[in-house]
């Protein structure tokens, strides 16, 4: 029987996933966790076939970590990264992250059932990313603008940005410039606080 593990937070939700998928007659659930920071480790010692992986886990362990930390460990693991935020950069970064699927919490257990067999079957499943909306005519922000979006909201200055990102000062303000057109804003603390108010970003994961 293929072997399952669960990484979530809520343990009211690992016991509604272990019910729903031993129920299926096809898995079985060999473990669950509340942090993903040891998830990894787990997966050496556990060895299952698919891990279910929540993003925001406890002590803001991350599932995006997490994920490439057990792909680069355990690649023969089928890792599915669930979130009930939809947050505008999980997707591509679960991708980035090694991640075989993503699935929102808030689609059936049947959909999760089917995303379960088709990474066995050695596919990939993954939404249609979501955009930010811009007004008509402007193209929408780049994974580089994304990227800088991200750290301005978790409230960087544009020394910082460029630091992290390896890029010049200069560089990082040209492309705030291109976020600030864009979307029509007058200021960096305006463009995060809506970016953040509307999660379109989650500046903790």
């Amino acid at each position: 029987m293929i072997r399952i593990g669960i990484v979530d937070d809520h343990q009211s939700i690992r016991e509604a996933y272990q019910k729903a998928i031993e129920e299926s007659g096809e898995f079985r659930v060999v473990g669950s966790m509340s942090s993903a920071a040891l998830a990894d480790l787990w997966c050496k010692e556990y060895r299952p076939d698919i891990l279910l992986m929540d993003i925001c886990t406890e002590d803001g362990a991350s599932g995006l970590d997490a994920t490439r930390r057990v792909k680069e460990t355990s690649p023969r693991v089928k890792v599915i990264v669930m979130t009930g935020f939809e947050e505008i950069s999980y997707i591509p970064r679960a991708k980035e992250a090694g991640a075989d699927a993503f699935v929102y919490k808030s689609k059936s257990f049947d959909y999760l059932l089917q995303v379960m067999r088709r990474v066995l079957a050695g596919e990939t499943s993954f939404p249609e990313p979501r955009t930010i909306p811009v007004p008509k005519g402007e193209a929408p922000l780049t994974e580089r603008e994304m990227e800088i979006l991200r750290l301005l909201c978790k409230n960087r200055s544009r020394s910082e940005i460029a630091e992290t990102l390896y890029i010049s000062e200069s560089t990082v303000k040209r492309h705030i410039r291109h976020m600030m057109e864009k979307t029509g804003m007058n200021s960096t603390v305006s463009l995060a606080v809506y970016m953040v108010s509307g999660g379109w970003i989650n500046p903790n994961f």
